[in-house]
This record gives C-alpha cells, structure tokens and sequence, in this order.
C-alpha cells in the first residue's frame, strides 16, 4: 500500500511523524468506456466555445465565476496560486471531541494513517490507546492536493482513521425536506414496530454486504464475453395491495420468528 501524504500529527508538545493511505479500493468499481454503437470506436469529447462556436484548446481555457446571470468574473491559474495554502505537512490537532458529537453527514471521505518508521511507532501507539480509553477523536486540519480541509482522526484497530470533514454550510437543512412534522403514533403499533426491530437485529458483522449489483454486472460481462445468450429476468410485482399497519407488523414478526 503506497502512502499519499507524509508528515506529522501535533499537539501541543507531541509530534507524531505519519503516512496517510487511501482507505477505498477503486480498482474493484467496474468501469464502462463510451463507445459508438455503429462501429465501437471511442467517444472522444471536444470543447466548443457557445460564443464563437469555435474549437477551444486546452490552453485557451479559463475558470469564469457566474456571479450573475450570464456575467463572469476570471480567474487565471496565478490568481489562484495566489490563495492557495502552504502545505506545513503537519495535521495540528485543535480540540478533541466526542465522535458522537459528529453527525454522519459530516463525513466526507475515509484514509488510513500509520506510524512513518519505527522510529514513531510507540509515540504513534500512545496517541491510539490515548484516544481509546478517552473515547475522544482529534480535530485538525490537513493539506490534500492544494486544499485546506478540517478532518477528524479516531482509533482503529492498531492504527487510526481519518475522515475528510464536510463544512457546516455544505449540509443542507434537513428540516426543508417537504411533509416532515410530528405525527401521534398508536402505543400497539409502536410496541409492535420495536418488536420486529428486534427480532431482526443483528450485529453489524452479520449483515450480508454482497455488491449484489456488482456481482450481476460481471457476470454480465462474462455472459457477453463468452458470447453466450442474455436470460433476461422478469421484474417482481411491485403492486401488492395495500394492509393495514398493524396486520404487516403482526405478519412480519411471525415471518421473523420463522426465519430465525
């Protein structure tokens, strides 16, 4: 596993040297080229100018900001050398806190962190167990590919993770979703619900995380390779009638009971 990012977590006088590592495997996503269906021939993409209708280079091409309709400001590559940050290749710890306190929409993107060398392996270990028996995580900021962005450092296993942290002002109000409001719910069909929860409560490890879609795509491939014949599957009826709540929770808790 090769790093992406090498330098150190500090807090006030401790200084830990890392390596960070992409914590996703993107060579398992299987990828699709465009192709003409005439011939197969490769789609490639030109870039025209709406104005002049003209071809445009590569070089030819600026980044404009709409700031009104149809009106921008440029912004040429100095410009934007011009604000971007110093790399220090030092993630400095701001405050911990509790991972709780972090709400899942915050999450952006997931990497590994190790010790850089023995040499910080037991510094780097104190750090993991302190952050375990504290149940704190670290909040800092990092330097990734020219941009600033805050993230989050929690323990996992004999190293730790690091999450790429989303802005406050890039989460949506979730209370501008249509139709939410307090409803009064029936006490037995309350009851009943936690029932069927319960009885289909399992760890995280026992659930089945299959990439059923994945799996159908590459057999797919396979299918066509081998230019065998498509069986295509007929669609389940979606269509049921519709039942009374609490005569599905009932049913669904006796089919629980019976699948366990």
């Amino acid at each position: 596993m090769r790093s992406i990012w090498k330098g150190n977590i500090r807090f006030s006088l401790v200084n830990i040297p890392i390596q960070i590592f992409s914590a996703v495997n993107t060579k398992s996503n299987i990828s699709f080229k465009q192709l003409h269906g005439k011939d197969n021939g490769r789609i490639n993409y030109k870039k025209f100018c709406a104005e002049c209708e003209e071809e445009v280079p590569y070089g030819d091409i600026v980044k404009g900001y709409e700031y009104q309709p149809d009106q921008y400001v440029v912004l040429t590559k100095d410009d934007l050398s011009n604000i971007k940050l110093k790399s220090t290749k030092a993630i400095d710890i701001e405050a911990f806190v509790d991972v709780a306190d972090v709400h899942p929409t915050r999450y952006e993107a997931v990497y590994y962190v190790g010790p850089q060398g023995e040499v910080a392996q037991k510094t780097f270990s104190l750090f993991s167990q302190t952050l375990i028996k504290t149940g704190k995580a670290g909040i800092g900021r990092v330097i990734l590919r020219d941009r600033e962005d805050v993230c989050m450092i929690t323990p996992h296993g004999n190293g730790l993770i690091m999450y790429k942290l989303r802005y406050p002002d890039e989460i949506r109000d979730i209370n501008k979703v249509p139709d939410l409001g307090a409803v009064e719910i029936d006490d037995d069909q309350l009851k009943l619900a936690e029932t069927l929860v319960s009885s289909l409560t399992k760890t995280f490890d026992e659930v089945d995380f299959t990439d059923r879609y994945k799996e159908a795509l590459t057999e797919l491939v396979d299918t066509k390779v081998a230019g065998k014949q498509i069986v295509t599957l007929s669609e389940a009826d979606d269509d049921k009638p519709v039942v009374d709540i609490m005569d599905a929770l009932k049913a669904s808790i006796e089919a629980a009971k019976k699948a366990s």
